[in-house]
């Protein structure tokens, strides 16, 4: 073979081992791209695996288990104007709020606000509105029941809401009072059964001319109002009479009117919590709250025999 054709065949073998090399190269990176996209492909795999949203939703489960179990309890301030005094009552089960009661104490005791409207006492409707006041109480109860908080009975600057359909009283004292309950946390329950009590003496006194009467509203197991009066023949109360000025204990020389030294002592009783608990002399009078020197002792045997009808 001459060295021509020598040079030919390894020209030609050379060739074909370049092509073999490029073939395989090619090959590799063809075959090598899918596996790159199904890593690139993995990673909202890895995505779907995170369990953060999991632990965010259970947040709210957590936030309404932190009321205690038990009965809530706030007391607002005796409008002047109305007479009443607002109070709000609120049971918490399982963490829950299960249970509201909006209502008042009046400054005369006896029926509170919501029975007294259920009794027809109170007169919304009479005066034009659409429901009667305990109607719409219990509406807003409702509400907080439902949304367990009371910072979603938003109102304007005069106490209305537009939350609630049909409310057209003021709730602000409902939102309020409802709230301070609740930051204040659970309280016990006093001894008595809820409702108003009454008791009179037996006839007009002698000397005097005035039965006596008391009247007490209890609220949460607690006495929250109590009212000393009476009444005479003609039928006027003692304690009107009083504030009227017709009684005259100031122009006889007492330091304080009759009305004044009673609202004192009705307050000693409310703190107090048990007509039995006011040390009195024989005489019926007591140095255990300043300012009084009215007889007392007659008040509280009536306040005990009222109160007999609350245990």
């Amino acid at each position: 073979m001459g060295k021509k054709h020598w040079s030919i065949m390894m020209c030609s073998v050379l060739l074909l081992g370049v092509l073999a090399a490029c073939g395989s190269n090619n090959e590799t990176a063809t075959t090598a791209e899918p596996a790159a996209q199904t890593e690139t492909a993995a990673e909202p795999a890895a995505t779907t695996e995170t369990t953060e949203p999991a632990e965010t939703a259970a947040e709210p489960a957590e936030a309404t288990s932190d009321l205690q179990d038990g009965m809530y309890f706030a007391q607002g301030e005796m409008d002047a104007n109305s007479g009443w005094q607002p109070y709000v009552i609120l049971q918490v089960e399982g963490g829950k709020i299960t249970d509201a009661t909006w209502s008042a104490s009046s400054i005369n005791a006896g029926l509170d606000k919501k029975t007294s409207s259920e009794e027809g006492k109170y007169g919304m409707k009479a005066g034009g509105a659409s429901s009667e006041w305990h109607e719409q109480a219990e509406k807003i109860e409702q509400y907080l029941i439902d949304n367990q908080d009371p910072a979603k009975i938003t109102t304007d600057a005069e106490g209305h809401t537009d939350v609630v359909s049909g409310v057209s009283v003021h709730v602000n004292d409902f939102t309020e009072l409802a709230a301070k309950a609740l930051a204040a946390g659970p309280v016990e329950a006093g001894p008595y059964k809820d409702g108003a009590y009454h008791a009179e003496a037996a006839d007009f006194d002698a000397e005097s001319g005035w039965k006596e009467t008391v009247d007490v509203t209890v609220a949460a197991g607690k006495i929250v109002a109590v009212n000393f009066s009476g009444v005479n023949a003609a039928g006027e109360d003692k304690k009107t009479n009083s504030k009227d000025g017709k009684y005259g204990m100031k122009a006889g020389g007492a330091s304080s009117e009759w009305h004044e030294q009673a609202e004192k002592t009705e307050q000693y009783l409310i703190e107090k919590q048990d007509p039995t608990a006011v040390e009195t002399t024989e005489d019926g009078k007591t140095d255990a709250i300043s300012g009084v020197s009215i007889h007392i002792g007659s008040y509280l045997k009536l306040a005990e025999e009222a109160l007999a009808g609350a245990k």
